[in-house]
C-alpha cells in the first residue's frame, strides 16, 4: 500500500517519517501465516528484511501468485479497505523483519492525506504502475509457456530464483516441481550446445 512510495517519491519524506511512526517493527520466522485466506485483513506490511509470498487454495492445491521482498509493502487490499474476507494468504518464505500498520492507523493516515491532493495524485500514479505490473504478469500466464515464464524470471527477478524454494517457484509458474526440473535441465543443455 503506502509503503512502495518511500523510494519512488523521496520528496515526500516528511509524510513517510510521520507515517512510519505509526508502524510496529516485528521479527517473524519463516513459514508464518500473516493473513489466512478468508480472514479480514486488519494489517498492512512493509518488508525491511525477508520475503513474503501471496497464495490461495485452488481446489486443495497451494497456488502462489506473487512474491514480495525488501522495501515492498502489501496487504490484502480489498479486504483491508472494505473489511471483507481476503481472497488469499500472506506467508513468510524467509525469517522476516516487518513493519506492521494497523487498519485504524491507515485510516487516520488517509484522512490526513486527503488534505494533500498533490500527494494523493502522486500515490495514485505509483499505484497505477503497480497495477500495470500485475496486468503484464497476468498476460504472461496466458501468452507464454512455462519455460518462457521461467526464463523471464531468470532475467527480470534473479533474486527470486536465488531466494525462493523451487516448489514455490513451480507453483508461481503454474507447474509441478518435476516440470520445473525438466525446464531447468533443458535450459542447461541448450547453454552447453
Amino acid at each position: 500500500m503506502f509503503f512502495q512510495f518511500k523510494e519512488q517519491l523521496p520528496h515526500l519524506a516528511k509524510y513517510w517519517d510521520a507515517f512510519m511512526a505509526m508502524h510496529q517493527r516485528i521479527e517473524v520466522p519463516a513459514k508464518t501465516i500473516l493473513l489466512a485466506e478468508g480472514e479480514v485483513s486488519k494489517q498492512s506490511f512493509l518488508i525491511e528484511k525477508g520475503c513474503l509470498r501471496v497464495w490461495f487454495n485452488n481446489n486443495g492445491k497451494d497456488t502462489t501468485f506473487q512474491f514480495f521482498f525488501e522495501n515492498e509493502g502489501l496487504s490484502s487490499l480489498e479486504s483491508f479497505r472494505k473489511n471483507i474476507p481476503g481472497m488469499f494468504s500472506i506467508e513468510t518464505v524467509e525469517p522476516c523483519v516487518l513493519h506492521v500498520l494497523q487498519k485504524k492507523d491507515f485510516d487516520r493516515m488517509m484522512e490526513e492525506l486527503e488534505q494533500q491532493p498533490a500527494v494523493l495524485k502522486e500515490m495514485i500514479n505509483v499505484m497505477m504502475e503497480r497495477q500495470l505490473h500485475y496486468m503484464k504478469e497476468f498476460l504472461s500466464f496466458i501468452r507464454d509457456s512455462p519455460q518462457e515464464r521461467y526464463l523471464n524470471l531468470l532475467m527480470q527477478k534473479p533474486k527470486l530464483i536465488q531466494r525462493v524454494p523451487q516448489h514455490y517457484i513451480a507453483s508461481y509458474l503454474g507447474i509441478t516441481s518435476v516440470h520445473l526440473s525438466r525446464i531447468k535441465n533443458k535450459i542447461l543443455k541448450e547453454k552447453q550446445v
